[in-house]
């Protein structure tokens, strides 16, 4: 989950990425869990051995973007 919050973080960071954010964010979160990849824990193991130092900030800003997606819908 921490990698693909990263990604989701970065584009919804840009303000040419707010036009497709709400169907990213649900997009990337599906093929996440279609993948197997389960939900953050938050015991922050991830972010302790991540090789590119991301922290859960990222997962929490995915959170908030799902959040947003779904009351749009």
């Amino acid at each position: 989950m921490l990698f693909v919050s990263s990604k989701v973080s970065q584009l919804a960071l840009l303000p040419q990425g707010r036009v497709e954010a709400a169907r990213r964010a649900k997009n990337m979160v599906m093929a996440m869990e279609e993948a197997g990849f389960g939900n953050c824990t938050n015991t922050r193991a991830c972010e302790a051995v991540c090789p590119k130092n991301e922290t859960i900030a990222n997962i929490a800003r995915l959170n908030r973007e799902m959040i947003k997606a779904k009351l749009a819908d």
